[in-house]
């Protein structure tokens, strides 16, 4: 018998504080790791974990944001509920934006906030909030269900449905609600059983509705992302795809949903979206959208469909109802979970010849031309006054990372970069290998880097610009801390770029609040515990790149970019030269 079994048959046999029961609960769901910040409104909770800190971790992070998003990363790594632990007032609201970030995003994730004692409850009693309301679940809110847990007996009860709600239908966070009078209650009862996704499958009517629209199609194509994917899902979609030899792009920040390198692949569906891909979702006959929600990022700002109503048929498949046809009125919605959705789909038989192979083809090819550098407009081509080529940096990253590297980034232009170039294997090899906020948070990229490193082992890689890394840099000492190692590498261009080209094509003259004046990076990471060195030529990147996934510990790599190299496409001058042409 394990030694997990037996401390849990002894615990069985005699009362314990609440606090433990929860962790024991945790334990049960199959959780071995919770990130969060203590406090003092759940110390039984921090007990139950040194009580079983052989069955799970702790992990104590810096700021309770930067433990909300590695909670947010543990949930789309595992497609489990990631777990984090805040206390009430000041903890809870700066953990809302990792609930923002997972609601968005539809990331399974639970958070626990430690409240005031009961009987001091609706008095405004220290740090007192009203989290029903604060986190208050509607289509427009942050959390799918928010609860409080009053007695301790049933510890089990919310737990279990906690998880359950997290992962079925559309997955999402919630928020429990841990009274600290509560947690130190005696009680006897037991963890429930652990709680696994419902699959919700296509009815039969439904697909053979949607292979005959496939068979009036001429130009057909799939936009797949969302939560809710796994390794076989995704193998099922890409069989899908090759047997109706079938375009496939993948949604805003979820390219690694369907492989970067397969024929049918045609880019990423997103901000800065290849124009010949978003022309050919346009003329596309029929859209089969499996998962996204189709929100403003994916839909450039609702412009490649028309709302209500596309131009293009409309396949819509989503694991929840309320999704479907809430923005978009589809000819066909369908209700499934990925994992039936996928191999349902796998399964329609498929003609022996296709009018639109060309098509696909095609879709790859504008794809692959999409993905070579190219030269960066009004810039100097000589590194050495300042510039390095960030197209030239990805193609090093995309030749010495392993394929199961673990690629994260918070928001702003610099992650642009990465998404135009860098190509994942993806989830049908078997491997999570991008984490990054559709939502658009800056500050996600460097936690969920680090909860990657804890979980995982695999090798991660973070970009970050210098406006994002400030956010939650802090969590450096957390991975040193916790032995995890990851590899940074911040963009330093002294401003934040993305307002920063917004002013310049709205207010080309009057730029406000978008510089910044930064510390020295590098030396700040080595006050954190990581080797931090700063470079300011392409050629110095590969060899620092070699030595930081030789070494033990976490290496932050500081390119001082230039400030004109604000995008992949254009630059300062020439937006500004634009904007003042229409002035």
């Amino acid at each position: 018998m394990s030694d997990q079994k037996v401390k849990l048959q002894e615990a069985a046999s005699q009362s314990q504080l609440g606090g433990h029961l929860l962790v024991e609960c945790l334990i049960a769901q199959g959780v071995s790791h919770a990130f969060g910040v203590p406090g003092e409104s759940y110390l039984a909770v921090l007990d139950g974990f040194h009580k079983y800190q052989d069955q799970i971790q702790f992990v104590t992070c810096r700021q309770e944001g930067g433990a909300a998003f590695m909670a947010d990363a543990q949930g789309r790594l595992t497609g489990r509920p990631g777990v984090c632990f805040v206390t009430r007032g000041p903890g809870a609201t700066n953990a809302s934006i990792g609930v923002h970030t997972a609601f968005q995003d539809s990331t399974p994730m639970v958070l626990f906030v430690g409240d005031v004692a009961t009987d001091t409850r609706d008095r405004e009693a220290f740090q007192e909030v009203d989290f029903c309301s604060f986190f208050g679940p509607s289509t427009k809110g942050m959390a799918k269900r928010v609860e409080r847990i009053d007695d301790a007996k049933r510890i089990p009860e919310y737990v279990s449905r906690a998880f359950a709600t997290a992962m079925n239908g559309r997955p999402g966070p919630v928020v429990l609600v841990l009274p600290e009078d509560m947690l130190t209650h005696e009680v006897s009862s037991r963890p429930l059983p652990q709680i696994e996704p419902v699959q919700v499958w296509s009815d039969p009517g439904s697909l053979r509705q949607l292979r005959e629209m496939l068979l009036q199609a001429q130009r057909p194509f799939v936009i797949a992302g969302g939560g809710g994917w796994t390794p076989q899902s995704a193998q099922a979609l890409q069989r899908f795809a090759e047997n109706w030899q079938l375009p496939v792009g993948n949604a805003f920040r979820f390219q690694d949903t369907f492989d970067n390198f397969h024929p049918l692949y045609a880019g990423d569906v997103g901000i800065g979206i290849n124009p010949k891909l978003a022309q050919r979702i346009k003329d596309s006959d029929l859209i089969i959208a499996i998962g996204p929600r189709l929100g403003e990022m994916t839909t450039s700002g609702y412009t490649l469909l028309d709302v209500p109503k596309p131009k293009q048929k409309l396949v819509h498949i989503h694991a929840s109802a309320e999704e479907l046809n809430r923005v978009y009125h589809a000819d066909l919605a369908v209700c499934a979970s990925m994992n039936a959705a996928a191999r349902s789909l796998e399964v329609l038989t498929a003609p022996s010849s296709l009018p639109w192979t060309d098509w696909a083809a095609q879709a790859n090819a504008d794809y692959l031309g999409n993905t070579l550098p190219q030269a960066l407009v009004g810039l100097p081509a000589d590194s050495a006054q300042g510039l390095v080529n960030m197209p030239e940096v990805i193609s090093v990253l995309q030749r010495h990372l392993p394929a199961d590297a673990v690629l994260t980034n918070g928001a702003g232009n610099f992650a642009s970069w990465v998404h135009r170039y860098y190509k994942h294997h993806g989830l049908s090899k078997g491997f999570k290998t991008q984490l990054a906020p559709t939502v658009g948070a800056m500050g996600y990229g460097v936690p969920a880097g680090i909860a990657a490193a804890v979980l995982t082992g695999r090798v991660v890689f973070t970009i970050a610009g210098d406006g994002d890394f400030l956010m939650n840099g802090q969590e450096l000492a957390t991975a040193t801390q916790h032995g995890a190692k990851s590899i940074v590498v911040l963009l330093n261009n002294g401003m934040y770029g993305t307002i920063r080209m917004h002013q310049e094509r709205d207010f080309p003259t009057h730029n406000m609040g978008s510089h910044l004046n930064n510390p020295n990076f590098a030396h700040l990471a080595k006050a954190y515990g990581y080797e931090g060195v700063r470079i300011s030529k392409t050629e110095e990147f590969e060899p620092e790149l070699m030595a930081a996934l030789a070494r033990n510990q976490g290496t932050l790599i500081e390119i001082m970019l230039d400030p004109e190299a604000i995008t992949t496409r254009v630059t300062l001058s020439a937006i500004t030269q634009n904007a003042l042409k229409t002035k």
